[in-house]
């Protein structure tokens, strides 16, 4: 990852200027293709809900929103850690929306991202995280790169922004030692 970029949670009080950041790369990365939850086209009223109430879930504590920023303060990628489980799995986290812009994509963002949300969780006494993603997205090459174990595929899982069927790979991460052995994150 570049120096430039700082990696920070954010609360409840999103600023206008974080909110219009965090809905224009949802929107970028629902136009690139990804299967994140929305179809084409993505409206930034609708964007711009999904972030406020993720804002919410992070003032409560039951999600984890982290984000990273360019040199010039606005928002490049984001992922959401969900810290709230049933009450017979309080020992896990979810992986979610792992987002990075086009223009700030093979810069380590992700990685950076991925990394500090699996020392956020191990921190939060979470031992197990689990996420999908789109089978064949170049997601599956980070999370292999990361540890992360490949427990299935399931087909037609989800749909693509255009409304084409896609299959998801579900993987898992024990945390046994995520937050001895984390490299800084250049969190700020």
């Amino acid at each position: 990852m570049t120096a430039d970029i700082t990696l920070h949670a954010l609360g409840a009080a999103v600023s206008q200027t974080d909110l219009a950041s965090l809905s224009a790369l949802l929107i970028d990365c629902v136009e690139d293709g990804a299967s994140v939850g929305f179809m084409l086209p993505l409206l930034i009223t609708r964007a711009e809900d999904f972030w406020r109430q993720k804002a919410a879930q992070a003032a409560s504590g039951d999600h984890a929103l982290l984000v990273a920023r360019d040199a010039g303060g606005a928002i490049i990628g984001t992922v959401q850690v969900v810290l709230a489980q049933p009450d017979n799995q309080p020992h896990r986290g979810d992986i979610i929306k792992l987002l990075v812009h086009r223009r700030a994509r093979r810069l380590g963002v992700g990685e950076s991202l991925m990394r500090a949300a699996q020392t956020l969780a191990a921190e939060a006494g979470k031992t197990l995280l689990v996420l999908d993603t789109a089978t064949g997205s170049a997601a599956e090459r980070l999370y292999a790169r990361l540890g992360w174990q490949r427990a299935g595929v399931i087909p037609d899982y989800a749909l693509f922004p255009d409304g084409r069927l896609t299959a998801t790979t579900v993987y898992y991460l024990p945390l046994t030692s995520v937050a001895q052995h984390a490299p800084a994150t250049g969190a700020g």
